[in-house]
C-alpha cells in the first residue's frame, strides 16, 4: 500500500471549526464516542467468532485508556475487529454532508443532534484535538496496518504503518486549550461518567495498593466498569440484596429504597433497566436527573423528560434501550414515537408492580404508603393511564391509622355518611389534633373521619370527587354536623325576627378583629346536648384557596381573607339564657327604634314603588329617598350600639366566644390574654 493525501469528502469547506463551535459546550463527550466505539469494535469481534467467521481468541478483550501528559496525548486501543485502509477510508474519509448551510441551520442548537444524525463519534476528538492519529489492523487474514493523520483541518494523510496486534488505536494530541484531558483524575471522572458500564472491560491505569506511606501503582491493570450491571442479568438470578448494593453503589449516601421495578421487555422495544422507590416524604422535590438513561451500557444522559413520564422523576435508578439513539436531542426524545412507546410501559409497569405488591403484601404496602402516598397522588393528578390502574391500589388512611382502598371505604361509609339526597360525604380532617374535638363529635354520631394531610392533599381530593358520582369531600371542621351530611329536613330556629336580629349582634360585636379573616353569624337548632356555639370554615373557600398554591391562575384567591362562620346553637340551655336575658335587657331601647325603623321603610318603599317603568323614581322624590334611607341606616346603627354596649358587659357571651376560638387555633396575642384573665374572674 502506498501513501496516499487526500481531502476528507465533506461539501462544508471545513468541518471541523463546525465541530469545534457547535460541539463546544458538550466537549467531554469525545471520550465516551472514543471508548463507545472501541467496545463496539470488541463486540463486531465476537459476533464474528460466534459466527464462525473469525478463528481466533476472544478472550481477555479489553479496552484501554492512556494519558501521557509529557506528549500531550490521549490515546483509546481496543482489540477489536480493526479497519483495513478500504475501510478507513469508507468510515473516515468520506463523510456526507447535505450542505453547509442547513447543516448549520438544522443542528446549530444541539450537539449530540450533530454526532448523533451524521455517525461523527470519531470526528468529536477534534473538539480538544490539533491532531488525530489512527493506527489500525484488521482481523481480515493477510490485512495490512494502516496509519491515518490529520491536524484538524480538511486534509489528512494516510499510509502502511508497523503495528502488529489486531484492533485500532485512536491517539488524540490534546490541544493547548484543552489540558484538563490530559489530567488523570478529569480522566477517571469521565470514565466513571460515561463508561462504568460498557460490557467490555475499559482499563485505565493500575490499580493501587498503599505502601511506605503513599499509594503505589501494582501490576494490575485497573478497570473500572462493570461489564455485567445489574439491570443486564435476570431478575430471577437476583436477591433483595443485590438490588441493595446496586442502589448504593449509583446513590451513595441515600437511605435504602422501599422496593424497585426490574424493567425487561423485548417487545415492541428493547427496554431493560431497575427503577427505585427511595422514601418521599411531605416535600415534592422533583429533581429531573435521578433516573440515568443508558444505550447499550452506554451512559446517554440524566434528563430523561420525555422517555420517563413526569411523575416517575421521582423515582431512582438506571433505564437502558438501544431503541434510543446513544446522542439524543430534547426535541427528538419528545417528538419520537418510540420514546413514546417506552413511556407508556414503563407507566404501565410501575403501576402493575404497585398493584401487585398491594395485592400480595398488603401490610407491607400500608407499612410504606406515607412514604409513596406523594408519588402515587402526584402520578394520579399527571397521569390519566397511571391514574386508572392506581383507583385499584390507592389507599386513604383514617384518624385511627387504618387504610382502606378507594372501594372497599366506600362501602364501608355508605350506610351512614349518604345524605338525604343520596350524596356520599367523605369527612376528613387535615390536623387530627387541632380538629380533634370536631373528629369526635363526628364519630360519636358514627362517622368515620379520613386524614388528608400530605401535601397533595388537597387537589387530590378534587380528582377523587370528579372520579366518582354524588361524592363531595368535606373536612370535618366546615359546617356543623347536621349541615354537613344532611338526614333530614333542618329543624327551624324558633325565635322571631328581632329575637334573631338581637342575637346575632350580641355575639358579632364582641368578636375580636382577626387578620385576614372575615366571620359570618349564624343561628341553627342542633338540639340542646350539642355545643353552644360553634366555628367552622367554608370548605368551598378554604379549598379555593388551597388550590391557589398549585394553580398561578387562582392567586386571587390566596389573597382573600380567610371565611369563618359561627353557629349559635338556639337550643342549647345557656344560648336560650343568653337570648331571653339579653331581649329583655334591650326590649324597651329597641321598641321605639323599631317602630321609627319600620315606618322609614314604609316611606322608602312608598318611593321605590312609583317607579313604575323601569326608569328610575321621579326626580323630585330622589333626594326625599336618599334622605330616608339615610335615617334608616342611622337607626339600625342606633340599634346596633344599643345591643353592642349590652353585650360588652355580658363576659359569658366573650368567654363562649373565645372558647369557640381557642379549639380551633384562632385566639392568640392580647385577645388570648383577656380570655385567661376574664377565665380566673369566673371562676
Amino acid at each position: 500500500m502506498e501513501t496516499q493525501k487526500g481531502n476528507i469528502g465533506v461539501t462544508t469547506t471545513n468541518i471541523f471549526p463546525v465541530i469545534k463551535k457547535f460541539l463546544y459546550s458538550d466537549h467531554e463527550i469525545f471520550l465516551r464516542e472514543l471508548v463507545s466505539n472501541a467496545v463496539d469494535a470488541t463486540q463486531k469481534l465476537k459476533t464474528l467468532a460466534n459466527a464462525d467467521e473469525f478463528k481466533g481468541s476472544t478472550d481477555g478483550l479489553k479496552v484501554t485508556v492512556a494519558v501521557d501528559k509529557e506528549a500531550g496525548t490521549l490515546t483509546v486501543t481496543d482489540q477489536g475487529i480493526g479497519m483495513t485502509a478500504e475501510e478507513v477510508d469508507k468510515y473516515i474519509n468520506q463523510i456526507a454532508f447535505s450542505g453547509a448551510e442547513e447543516f448549520l441551520n438544522k443542528y446549530k442548537d444541539s450537539a449530540n443532534a450533530i454526532i448523533g444524525h451524521f455517525g461523527l463519534g470519531f470526528y468529536s476528538a477534534f473538539m480538544v484535538a490539533k491532531k488525530v492519529e489512527i493506527r489500525t489492523l484488521s482481523y481480515q487474514e493477510g490485512a495490512q496496518a494502516v496509519s491515518w493523520v490529520c491536524d484538524g483541518s480538511p486534509e489528512y494523510e494516510m499510509g502502511p504503518c508497523d503495528k502488529s496486534e489486531r484492533g485500532t488505536e485512536i491517539i488524540v494530541h490534546i490541544d493547548d486549550d484543552e489540558k484538563e484531558f490530559l489530567e488523570a483524575s478529569r480522566i477517571s471522572a469521565l470514565l466513571y461518567k460515561y463508561c462504568r458500564f460498557l460490557p467490555v472491560p475499559v482499563i485505565f491505569g493500575k490499580e493501587q495498593e498503599w505502601k511506605d506511606g503513599k499509594y503505589v501503582d501494582t501490576d494490575r491493570d485497573k478497570v473500572i466498569n462493570d461489564v455485567e450491571p445489574l439491570w443486564t442479568r435476570k431478575p430471577t438470578d437476583l436477591t433483595d440484596d443485590d438490588y441493595l448494593k446496586f442502589y448504593r453503589a449509583i446513590e451513595p449516601g441515600q437511605e435504602d429504597p422501599l422496593f424497585w421495578i426490574h424493567l425487561n421487555v423485548d417487545y415492541p422495544f428493547t427496554l431493560t433497566g431497575i427503577l427505585y422507590f427511595p422514601k418521599i416524604r411531605n416535600n415534592l422535590d422533583i429533581r429531573k436527573d435521578r433516573i440515568k438513561l443508558y444505550c447499550n451500557q452506554v451512559y446517554v444522559t440524566d434528563s430523561v423528560e420525555g422517555v420517563v413520564p413526569d411523575f416517575l422523576m421521582l423515582l431512582q435508578g438506571v433505564i437502558d434501550s438501544p431503541d434510543i439513539p446513544l446522542n439524543v436531542s430534547r426535541s427528538y426524545l419528545q417528538a419520537d414515537r418510540n420514546v413514546k412507546k417506552i413511556s407508556t410501559y414503563i407507566t404501565k409497569k410501575v403501576a402493575s408492580r404497585l398493584e401487585e405488591i398491594a395485592k400480595n403484601d398488603a401490610k407491607q404496602f400500608e407499612e410504606k404508603w406515607n412514604d409513596i402516598k406523594i408519588f402515587i397522588e402526584y402520578g394520579m393528578l399527571s397521569d390519566e393511564k397511571f391514574c386508572e390502574q392506581a383507583m385499584k391500589f390507592a389507599l386513604l388512611e383514617n384518624v385511627d391509622g387504618k387504610f382502606f382502598k378507594l372501594d372497599d371505604y366506600k362501602t364501608l361509609i355508605e350506610g351512614e355518611q349518604t345524605d338525604k339526597d343520596g350524596n356520599l360525604i367523605y369527612l376528613y380532617s387535615t390536623d387530627k389534633t387541632g380538629q380533634y374535638t370536631y373528629i369526635k363529635g363526628a364519630q360519636d354520631r358514627g362517622y368515620d373521619v379520613l386524614l388528608m394531610d400530605g401535601q397533595l392533599d388537597v387537589p387530590f381530593v378534587g380528582l377523587l370527587e370528579q372520579k366518582n358520582d354524588k361524592s363531595r369531600f368535606v373536612r370535618v371542621d366546615a359546617d356543623v354536623l347536621d349541615r354537613l351530611i344532611v338526614k333530614a329536613d333542618t329543624r327551624q330556629v324558633e325565635l322571631t325576627e328581632p329575637e334573631r336580629e338581637v342575637m346575632t349582634t350580641v355575639f358579632r360585636t364582641q368578636l375580636p378583629k382577626l387578620d385576614k379573616s372575615d366571620f359570618m353569624v349564624n343561628l341553627a337548632a342542633l338540639g340542646e346536648n350539642d355545643k353552644p356555639l360553634v366555628i367552622t370554615q367554608s370548605e368551598y373557600m378554604r379549598r379555593m384557596k388551597e388550590m391557589a398554591q398549585y394553580q398561578p391562575g387562582m392567586s386571587f384567591y390566596g389573597e382573600m381573607p380567610d371565611s369563618y362562620t359561627l353557629t349559635l346553637n338556639t337550643d342549647h340551655p345557656l344560648m336560650k339564657r343568653i337570648i331571653a336575658d339579653a331581649n329583655a335587657a334591650v326590649a324597651d331601647k329597641l321598641t321605639p327604634l323599631d317602630e321609627q325603623l319600620t315606618a322609614t321603610q314604609n316611606v322608602i318603599k312608598a318611593i321605590r314603588d312609583l317607579d313604575k317603568d323601569g326608569k328610575g323614581v321621579p326626580e323630585d322624590k330622589k333626594q326625599d329617598l336618599k334622605d330616608n334611607e339615610d335615617r334608616a341606616g342611622e337607626l339600625r346603627e342606633q340599634k346596633t350600639a344599643i345591643v353592642a354596649e349590652y353585650a360588652a358587659g355580658q363576659p359569658v357571651v366573650k368567654q363562649l366566644i373565645d372558647i369557640a376560638l381557642l379549639g380551633n387555633g384562632l385566639l392568640k396575642g392580647e385577645a388570648l390574654s383577656a380570655f385567661l384573665n376574664r377565665s380566673i374572674e369566673l371562676l
